[in-house]
């Protein structure tokens, strides 16, 4: 009888996280609520580096989050808001894009042409989660991946330190578009990379499964009638239904 082959670290990892998300919630912001716990999480950790000055409401927005094609979510695990992120979907139609302020002979084009994207940007998370959660980026990202999906964008890109760039371009695929600039009023230098959606969305999917999710929570989250309450990620539910399609 031949052994069964051990699994590997990536397919355990992949378990682990799917298990983690058992205890995820997102939670899409109202942009109407100018001091919703996300802007004030923003606000402490960008002040634990000093990248922005006090200011008395102790929370950070920008003209950025008022934009119609804005969306920006907490992360919640356990109850407890751990991390958050927002961005922009961003098409010819509708350019308002962080990113595109600091890299316009770059992103115009792509509009130009009829493509559209994702632009992520105020990934910030709480300190003591982020040292008690190594996974917690993949807990967050899973957000940008299901936008990717939701709206159909030819790319998504990332605005990102130097330093980061290797797991952009290890998880995502992503490739190095742009110099280094600078972001808005944060003090340090950001680069620019995009990831063909098209190209690598199976294999990410494949590699990744808990990136998966259903239609029904991707319509919670970014529809027109979104559910502003706590949205339970459904990756088991999307890896179950794609095992038996390729079953069948």
């Amino acid at each position: 009888m031949q052994a069964e082959a051990a699994p590997s670290a990536n397919s355990r990892f992949a378990t682990t996280l799917i298990d983690l998300l058992d205890t995820v919630r997102y939670r899409r912001v109202n942009a109407e609520q100018q001091l919703d716990p996300v802007y004030k999480l923003r606000y402490e950790a960008y002040r634990r580096e000093e990248f922005i000055p006090v200011n008395s409401q102790q929370a950070t927005r920008d003209s950025y989050d008022d934009a119609s094609n804005c969306y920006c979510f907490g992360v919640y695990v356990d109850n407890k808001l751990v991390s958050s992120i927002r961005f922009h979907h961003v098409s010819s139609e509708n350019r308002t894009s962080p990113s595109r302020t600091i890299w316009p002979e770059v992103l115009e084009p792509i509009l130009d042409r009829g493509d559209s994207y994702i632009d992520p940007s105020r990934f910030t998370a709480d300190h003591d989660a982020s040292l008690a959660l190594p996974a917690l980026p993949y807990l967050t990202l899973r957000i940008v991946a299901m936008a990717s999906e939701f709206f159909a964008v030819r790319y998504t890109i990332s605005s990102v330190r130097a330093e980061h760039s290797a797991f952009y371009r290890r998880v995502f695929g992503s490739h190095r578009l742009a110099d280094e600039r600078f972001w808005g009023e944060l003090q340090f230098p950001v680069c620019l990379y995009a990831a063909d959606v098209p190209t690598i969305r199976n294999r990410v999917a494949e590699r990744f499964p808990f990136f998966m999710s259903t239609p029904e929570e991707r319509e919670a989250l970014f529809g027109d009638d979104p559910d502003l309450r706590a949205v339970a990620p459904s990756a088991r539910q999307a890896q179950r239904l794609e095992l038996l399609e390729r079953a069948g």
